[in-house]
């Protein structure tokens, strides 16, 4: 059973890594030390149980929109998949699955929460307070993720709403949605899920669109008994599958770095909402205005069939007021309603975790980053902030599963933590011209992508127009670029163990260290 107990006697102990959070980035980073043969870390979670953003959003038809085979650890296939797109229990059930196969689990700290970690420059460690008291730790690997915060815009007259209200990410299961008049803000990848759930059971479903989004037909299939057993018995068949989905992505990558081998999809994708959507009316007001690509591309067999029943109405315009349980447009549409579903998403630009970081120079991130968003090299090492890691953080985002993307981070990140280990290093910190020199590029080369160049407005740029999200370049490119760990990028700080440290653990660490994994 996993520790969950309060330990007051945290700081007597200094560990070698601190992992904050236990979603599919911090069981990943857990695992892969583990296998490495570096035990000496501390995992820690604030809720009960592990999966990240798979154990908080349950709202109807959560699902992944990246198939199965895909989204999974490339060290822990599952045959177990009903889906070639898998849903949230599954998802849910498979890391807690992983956790307890790998053997990480009883090493997860749960319903333990970071409250503040602030870099002691004298002593050359991370102080890290918590719900359950402090630790000391010589790196952090801070891996809460992006998609962690809801958010719910702020609409004049809401407080004088009476009717219930929640965000996707916080579903009220205990309401009982049968016959009520329900107003859903927002058409993202969640509201595109869960509407045809929750459609059949309104008496009045009201959709508000600000900006219609691209729905693609979603080449899903469930997979029966016959189909998992022949996945089990041979491994190659998942092998080939996910090399065939990974090398679809690709595809797609390619065409969103240079967006004008995206125009016959633009064309191709109008054609086919003249058979999804039969009137014209309702076609018009769902066909997106910029390129297919530059917003988020979601994908949904049943969205469409949703918003033309009977008892729904799509409203072109976004929430901009609401006067008691009366909801109203921008347009000037007013519907009266019983209740209030957010699907409007997260805020990725600034991401939680910053609010509880305190850099070498006594700055909180969340302060730093107030005015624009994140910046980070690689995605992971961030300016001024000594031995610690982020993993999907700034610009790194492809269009791939979110868990191959942490895997390529972590080979990077844990190579880095074996060199503080083996050769100690008391302070690494990323180089402030290298760090610039990076975005810069980064910057430039995202200026002809679809994310920056195709006509819209999405979370992948800040409210300064600068794009924090995506990585200009191929995934193939990122992950060369994630092969090694390389000190020349750093300024680097020997501690005073230096010299027994490296001479105890350089030559030998690893090595012998994988033997005792293994065996």
């Amino acid at each position: 059973m996993a520790n969950t107990k309060n330990n007051s006697s945290t700081a007597d102990h200094i560990y070698d890594t601190f992992i904050v959070g236990a979603g599919i980035s911090g069981l990943a980073t857990a695992i892969k030390l583990k296998k490495t043969g570096y035990h000496n870390f501390k995992i820690i979670e604030k809720a009960s149980r592990v999966g990240g953003t798979w154990r908080e959003n349950t709202y109807p038809g959560c699902g992944c929109d990246v198939p199965s085979a895909l989204y999974s650890y490339s060290f822990a296939p599952s045959s177990k998949w009903s889906n070639l797109f898998a849903k949230q229990p599954e998802i849910l059930n498979y890391l807690e699955e992983v956790s307890e196969s790998f053997g990480i689990a009883p090493q997860i700290e749960f319903n333990n929460e970071l409250e503040r970690a602030v870099w002691d420059e004298q002593q050359q460690l991370w102080k890290l307070d918590t719900s359950s008291g402090q630790y000391l730790s010589r790196t952090v690997v801070f891996a809460t993720g992006p998609i962690t915060e809801s958010q719910i815009p702020a609409i004049s007259g809401l407080e004088t709403f009476k009717g219930e209200m929640f965000h996707s990410a916080k579903w009220n299961h205990d309401y009982d949605l049968t016959g009520k008049r329900i107003a859903v803000i927002g058409t993202g990848a969640s509201a595109i899920q869960f509407v045809p759930r929750i459609q059949p059971l309104a008496s009045e479903l009201t959709v508000f669109q600000r900006t219609a989004p691209w729905v693609l037909p979603k080449p899903d299939m469930q997979l029966n008994e016959t189909s998992k057993q022949a996945i089990d018995r041979f491994p190659v068949i998942q092998n080939t599958w996910r090399k065939a989905v990974a090398g679809s992505l690709n595809v797609i990558n390619f065409g969103l770095r240079n967006p004008s081998f995206l125009k016959p999809v633009n064309v191709a994708a109008k054609q086919l909402l003249k058979l999804q959507v039969k009137d014209p009316a309702l076609r018009k007001a769902v066909t997106p205005n910029f390129d297919i690509g530059c917003k988020r591309i979601l994908f949904a067999n049943d969205y469409y069939p949703a918003l033309q029943a009977d008892n729904t109405s799509l409203i072109a315009s976004g929430l901009v007021k609401v006067e008691g349980n009366t909801v109203i447009a921008a347009n000037g549409e007013r519907r009266e309603v019983d209740v209030i579903i957010w699907g409007t998403g997260f805020d990725v630009s600034h991401p939680p975790i910053g609010q509880k970081v305190v850099n070498a120079n006594g700055d909180r991130l969340a302060d730093l980053w107030k005015n624009s968003s994140p910046e980070a090299y690689l995605g992971t090492a961030i300016e001024n902030t000594p031995n610690a890691f982020l993993i999907l953080g700034p610009n790194v985002l492809v269009y791939d599963s979110f868990i191959q993307l942490a895997e390529a981070q972590l080979d990077y990140i844990i190579d880095g933590l074996w060199k503080i280990k083996e050769k100690g290093i008391g302070r690494l910190t990323i180089n402030p011209t290298v760090l610039r020199k990076h975005n810069e590029r980064v910057q430039k080369h995202l200026r002809t992508t679809v994310f920056n160049a195709g006509g819209c407005s999405s979370y992948y740029l800040d409210q300064n127009g600068r794009n924090f999200a995506a990585w200009p370049w191929s995934l193939s490119a990122l992950k060369r670029r994630l092969n090694v760990f390389q000190l020349k990028d750093y300024d680097v700080v020997y501690g005073k163990d230096a010299k027994v440290r490296a001479t105890e653990d350089h030559a030998s660490a690893r090595g012998q260290a994988r033997e005792e994994a293994v065996s």
